[in-house]
């Protein structure tokens, strides 16, 4: 991978919000809003292990990520990266789960939450690591 951007991994390290873009068999790109954040230079996002997005990385480590607004919506001036996911281990799991907290609030919140009411244990958690 060759070095990102200095200013638009700020960029990313600044968004509340990011597109997250991976590939199905075609080759078709499939993108989802999601929460993220960067951490030594890598994007860190979590999602549940039985999504679709995890599939499809499990198949095909490419991404791109693009700042954009809550429901996806990218600027057409907006800070864009493409580099390779991978799925972390139970030990990256709960670092992800910690920095995210740390940006956000309803992170926190909604970690109680599902561990008060069992969610955790029905829908298990994955964490993905985005190098550049």
């Amino acid at each position: 991978m060759t070095a990102l951007d200095p200013r638009v991994l700020d960029a990313l390290t600044r968004a509340r919000y990011v597109s997250l873009t991976t590939y199905r068999k075609d080759g078709t790109p499939v993108a989802t809003p999601v929460w993220h954040v960067v951490d030594d230079g890598r994007l860190y996002v979590w999602t549940e292990a039985g999504s679709w997005k995890v599939k499809r990385l499990r198949r095909d480590p490419r991404v791109k990520v693009v700042v954009c607004d809550v429901r996806g919506r990218i600027a057409p001036d907006a800070a864009e990266a493409e580099g390779a996911g991978r799925l972390l281990d139970a030990d990256g799991v709960a670092k992800v789960r910690r920095l995210l907290g740390r940006k956000y609030l309803l992170a926190r919140v909604g970690h109680v939450f599902a561990t008060v009411t069992g969610r955790r244990r029905r829908h298990p958690i994955a964490a993905l690591e985005i190098t550049f």
